[in-house]
C-alpha cells in the first residue's frame, strides 16, 4: 500500500497541473484580446514587475479595485520576502558547500542545522543571534523616515548613489531585485520540500 503522504503529493501534483491547464487556457488565441483590454483597464499594469511573460498577474483579484496603498503594502510584503529568501538560498547553498565559521565545522546544514546536540555552547549561542536577525528583519527593517521613494526603500536618509542613477536604471534594478527575490522563494522552498522527502540528490543539490 502506498504510504499516505506520498497519496498527498499525488493529488497536489494534480491540483497544480489541473491549475496550470486552467491558467494556459486564459492565454489561448481567443481569449488573447480579452486579456488585453482587462490588463490596459488595470491601473497597476504598468508598475515594476509587471512583465513578459505573465504581465501583471493577479489571479485573486486582491487588487482589482485600485487600491494603491494595499498594493503598495503587498510589493514592500514581497520585497522583504524576497530579500530573505535570497539570503536564505545563499547561506544553503554556502553551508552545503562545506563553508563553515570557525568553530562551527561539525554544524550541519539544512534543517540539520537546528539540531545543536553535541555541540559547545559557543555554537549553540548561534541561535540567539539567528532569532535577533529575524527581529531586525521583521522590526526594524523600515522606512523609518517616511522619505521612501518605493515600497521596499529602506535607506532612511542615506544615498549610496542610487539618487544619482536614471529612471530608466532604477526601474531595471528594482525589476531585477523583484525578480530574484521571487525565484529565491520559490527556490529555498522547493529546497526546504525536498530535503524533507529526502531526494535532493535527484536534483543534483547534495543530502544534509
Amino acid at each position: 500500500r502506498v504510504h499516505p503522504f506520498f497519496e498527498i503529493i499525488t493529488m497536489l501534483k494534480s491540483s497544480v497541473f489541473v491549475a496550470l491547464l486552467t491558467s494556459a487556457a486564459a492565454f489561448a488565441p481567443a481569449a488573447q484580446q480579452g486579456a488585453k483590454s482587462a490588463l490596459a483597464a488595470n491601473p497597476f499594469s504598468n508598475e515594476v514587475g509587471a512583465q513578459a511573460p505573465l504581465g501583471y498577474f493577479d489571479p485573486m483579484g486582491l487588487c482589482k479595485d485600485g487600491n494603491q496603498e494595499y498594493f503598495d503594502r503587498l510589493r514592500e510584503v514581497e520585497t522583504r520576502h524576497g530579500r530573505c529568501a535570497m539570503l536564505a538560498v545563499t547561506g544553503w547553498l554556502t553551508t552545503a558547500a562545506g563553508v563553515r565559521l570557525p568553530g562551527m565545522e561539525d554544524v550541519g546544514f539544512g534543517f540539520k542545522a537546528l539540531n545543536m546536540e553535541g555541540l559547545p555552547m559557543e555554537v549553540r549561542g548561534c541561535i540567539p543571534l539567528t532569532l535577533a536577525t529575524a527581529f531586525f528583519l521583521s522590526f526594524v527593517m523600515r522606512d523609518a523616515t517616511g522619505e521612501s521613494e518605493f515600497p521596499g526603500d529602506y535607506r532612511n536618509g542615506f544615498d549610496f548613489g542610487w539618487d544619482k542613477q536614471s529612471a530608466e536604471w532604477k526601474e531595471k534594478k528594482r525589476a531585477i531585485e523583484l525578480n530574484n527575490g521571487r525565484a529565491a522563494q520559490m527556490g529555498i522552498l522547493g529546497i526546504m520540500v525536498h530535503e524533507q522527502l529526502g531526494n535532493l540528490d535527484q536534483l543534483g543539490l547534495p543530502t544534509p
